[in-house]
């Protein structure tokens, strides 16, 4: 890896405390890997071979039923890590990860990353503690699909994804793609929308969402079923 990927690598958060000369090892070890949109970068159910990081570009983990309805779990932007469970456990990828657009990915080899978490046990505790947090958003995922309605669900994700009351919809953010990650379908999350617009909480357009009442889209995020 060049002097550039190097500190890229050093750029990505969850490595921000590792010092250079264990950010050289680890970029020793990288191979650079691009998917195109919609390509398979991992499958649920395969051997869980490697860590990934994100350089470029947006993915999602999914899951899918045997019917076929997925349910997103996560979407995946530069700086995010993926599939470092099988660093710690012998285990097979929990999810399909699916490129989202034209992605580029660090991709760290299982056996070689565990020898050097072997012989940097700082290294160890940080990746350790990363899983800990993604334990955390899983629960919180769980508690949305459990115990919120669909209306309280999407106003969450709204609120998490505008920027100054606006979200800007890229090609591939689409109503089928947040049925999956709220758990629902295509019908339910349009009609959700349209009654959010009726009541006049947002504005939907081609390009874009305008949150146009923070404060009760806020009320009606932590809202539990009843």
């Amino acid at each position: 890896m060049s002097p550039k990927g190097i500190d890229d690598l050093s750029s990505v958060p969850l490595f921000a405390e590792l010092d250079k000369e264990l950010l050289k090892k680890m970029a020793h070890t990288a191979a650079i890997q691009r998917y195109a949109v919609d390509e398979i970068v991992i499958l649920q159910g395969d051997p869980c071979a490697s860590m990934c990081i994100v350089q470029e570009g947006w993915l999602k983990e999914i899951i899918t039923s045997p019917a076929g309805r997925e349910q997103t779990i996560r979407l995946l932007r530069a700086g995010d890590v993926f599939n470092e469970i099988g660093l710690l456990a012998e285990c097979r990828n929990p999810v399909t990860v699916q490129a989202l657009e034209d992605s580029t990915l660090w991709v760290f080899e299982r056996k070689k990353m565990q020898k050097l978490m072997d012989e940097h046990p700082h290294l160890c505790r940080v990746i350790t503690r990363n899983l800990a947090e993604r334990v955390i958003q899983l629960m919180k995922l769980i508690e949305d699909l459990s115990l919120r309605t669909v209306k309280s669900r999407m106003a969450r994700l709204l609120l998490e994804n505008a920027i100054e009351g606006v979200i800007s919809r890229r090609r591939w953010m689409t109503q089928t793609e947040m049925a999956a990650r709220l758990g629902t379908v295509l019908d339910v999350v349009n009609r959700t929308l349209n009654s959010l617009e009726n009541d006049g909480l947002l504005k939907v357009e081609r390009q874009k969402i305008q949150l146009l009442e923070i404060k009760l889209l806020e009320e009606l995020a932590n809202l539990e079923d009843q």
